[in-house]
Parts: C-alpha cells; structure tokens; sequence
C-alpha cells in the first residue's frame, strides 16, 4: 500500500508541470484569439462607432461564448479586459486581465454557433467594479445593448448614461445584445497562469505591475491604433 501512495504522489507530481503548463497555452491562446476577434470585428464596415471606442475607458473581449442549455440558456465564456493606462484612463492600453463571463441569456438562438463579445466599458466607476469584484450586468452596473455603424447616432442619452456598451458576432453578423442578468469577474486563476504568480486584475490593469503577454500583443497594438486617445468627456462619472 506504501509503495502504491507513493507512486501515485510521484506520479501527480509529474503531471502537475504538464497540466499546469496546458493551462498557461490555453490562456495565451485565448489572449491571442481576442486579438484576433478584435481585428476581425473592426474590419466590419457597419462595427463599432470609432466615436464610442474613443470614449471608452476599458475593453473587455470574450471569444467563443457558449450556451449552455442545462442551465436554463446561460453562457459560458472567457476573454480578456485591458483598459486606459494611468489614473484619469488618458494612457496607452494596459496589459490584459482575463475574464470570464457566466449566466443569463444573451438571446442565442437554439442550435446557434459560438458567440464573440466585445463590451466597451464607459466610464471609471464602471471599470473600477469589474476589476474589483464580480458583477452582475443590468444590476451591479448599468449595460445596454451598443449601437453600430460609423454613421450612427452613437452619442444618445443611452450610451451617456449607461456604464457598458456591448456587442456580439454570431454566424457572421454583429450587433448590439442586451447582455442584462450575466456575470462578469476577474478569472483570478488564468491570470495566474499567464503572469506566473498571484496578481489581482486590478494590480494588472491599472497599477501597471505586469508587463502585457506577448500572446496580448496583437490586442494591444490593435487598440493603440484605432483608439489612441480617449476623448471621454471630463465629467464622466467617477
């Protein structure tokens, strides 16, 4: 009995190396497929007003969200945020935090492909709660469903009031979705695993103390170009 716990601790502890080291690629290969969900979704002629990006404080992208029917047609999903460096949110994008996303029904039609999200944060009161602690959309902070095309009407009473823009893509097409009763939180343990050690999203995010993953590169760079500045208004809620 002896000689069989021992191999088997010899054996977890082998294994522990592997699983944790295919736990780190899966989530560099989630921070990579948010690079690339973001380019693909700005080359959409009618996407997201460039207005409203330039207005946002943070960006959260959650690739391949999945419904999952035995829980009454909740989600399942997991991405990055990365916000507006410094403290009035004026910098370059930071490094990311990686999120996940759970509950509620984001209007998925029966039998539809994976969705891709992209939740624009829009003011520091917002950001600060999401990096905190978990939320709940439509309760904790205050969601609505974004408007698109470069020639929309972007600047309504809505998305001035409101803490969070969100957006889908789904079997080709995108569109503003209400996102009301899910979840949002920080996934404290991929973090972990990207950056090699215990990190609270908001040490990554806002007090800058990891360097962004090179896995994070294409995202950052993208957000960089596209939105250099952020022209908030000054009086947007703190």
């Amino acid at each position: 009995m002896r000689k069989l716990i021992s191999a088997l601790v010899v054996m977890a502890l082998a294994a522990s190396p592997m699983l944790t080291g295919a736990a780190n690629s899966r989530n560099r290969d989630r921070l990579a497929n948010c690079g690339i969900v973001m380019d693909e979704i700005l080359r959409i002629p009618d996407d997201i007003p460039a207005r409203l990006m330039d207005k946002a404080e943070c960006v959260i992208v959650i690739p391949s969200v999945f419904k999952v029917a035995f829980i009454g047609g909740g989600s399942y999903g997991r991405g990055a945020m990365t916000c507006r460096s410094g403290e009035h949110f004026n910098g370059n994008w930071s490094a990311p935090s990686m999120m996940a996303l759970e509950g509620g029904s984001v209007g998925f039609q029966l039998g539809a492909q994976a969705t891709d999200f992209v939740l624009l944060v829009m003011n520091p009161r917002g950001a600060r709660a999401i990096l905190d602690n978990k939320v709940k959309l439509g309760g904790d902070i205050a969601a609505a469903a974004g408007p698109k095309g470069r020639d929309a009407q972007a600047d309504t009473d809505v998305t001035l009031r409101t803490e969070m823009l969100t957006y889908s893509r789904s079997r080709g097409l995108f569109a503003g979705v209400s996102l009301e009763g899910s979840t949002l939180r920080p996934d404290n343990r991929a973090n972990e695993d990207v950056y090699g050690k215990r990190i609270g999203a908001t040490d990554i995010v806002r007090r800058g103390e990891v360097s962004s993953p090179a896995a994070a590169r294409q995202l950052i760079e993208l957000l960089d170009k596209f939105s250099s500045r952020n022209n908030s208004s000054p009086n947007s809620i703190n």
